[in-house]
């Protein structure tokens, strides 16, 4: 399964590419290939640590990175993942509609080198910016319950005002025929006038390695810009800049169909969970 972001992403987990009943064989085709292929080169460890309650495997000395989890590295990376994805997106070439639905989002894609094909959902949200930052960074780890494509995100750590380390785990449903993705973040907020700008991407720390039985797929650079929408008070304009990579052996045509209907899917979660907050006042 493809987490949906939200992340920002935030965002973000992806339920809609088990129902692709079409391609379900391949997918389990290419899944056990792919485990084949990780027990054979030794990457699938019989031992196990845990953190925070949940097992992970126990990384051997190969796998083991230098620890980087200092402040200012944190901050940086979050900064430039924000800077690069906003460069993405402030390109207007090569921009290609995927989708244009009936609530008005529209989904747009374009190959970008170093990065493969991006998806940009763009949308007109019923709240503020304030909800929106407060749903979608604030309280992110609270988004499990309103998005049922996630099992839990966790603050890891708070590295400074505008930047957390998260971890997140995407649900797991009946049907599945590909198997859960975990993320492990870094995301930065950064408020600007009438607008905020959420901007994340993968990072990698040797104290918290790969969960047993999940593929760790990567964010970004990815981000979201929220932008308050002239005089109508209380509406502001979504724009989600979708960049993963999600590893393992899963065709690319499967990813590339999955991940936009994913931006559908989280959206769609999103408007039920403003409606639901407006209505309870």
């Amino acid at each position: 399964m493809l987490p949906a972001v939200v992340k920002l992403c935030c965002g973000i987990s992806y339920p809609h590419l088990r129902s692709l009943a079409g391609l379900q064989r391949t997918a389990v085709a290419v899944i056990g290939k792919e485990l084949t292929h990780l027990q054979r080169w030794g990457r699938v460890q019989p031992h196990m640590s845990t953190h925070g309650g949940i097992k992970y495997n126990a990384p051997g000395p190969e796998d083991v990175k230098p620890l980087k989890e200092d402040k200012d590295f944190c901050v940086k990376q979050g900064q430039e993942a924000m800077r690069k994805a906003l460069c993405m997106l402030e390109d207007t070439k090569g921009w290609k509609v995927e989708f244009t639905e009936s609530e008005g989002e529209v989904i747009c894609s374009k190959v970008v080198a170093g990065a493969g094909k991006v998806f940009r959902l763009e949308a007109v949200l019923e709240a503020s910016v304030e909800e929106l930052y407060d749903l979608l960074f604030v309280r992110v780890e609270e988004m499990h319950q309103w998005n049922p494509s996630i099992q839990q995100i966790k603050i890891l750590k708070h590295v400074g005002p505008e930047t957390i380390i998260t971890h997140e785990v995407s649900a797991e449903t009946a049907g599945n025929r590909i198997g859960q993705r975990d993320f492990l973040s870094v995301r930065h907020s950064r408020k600007q006038k009438s607008s905020v700008y959420l901007g994340g991407a993968a990072i990698q720390l040797a104290s918290f390695p790969p969960q047993a039985g999940f593929v760790r797929a990567e964010d970004g650079p990815t981000c979201i810009i929220i932008q308050a929408l002239g005089d109508e008070t209380g509406k502001s304009r979504f724009t989600w800049l979708l960049n993963m990579d999600v590893k393992g052996w899963l065709p690319k045509f499967i990813v590339n169909q999955a991940l936009p209907r994913a931006q559908l899917d989280f959206t769609r979660h999103l408007r039920r969970r403003l409606t639901a907050r407006a209505t309870l006042g």
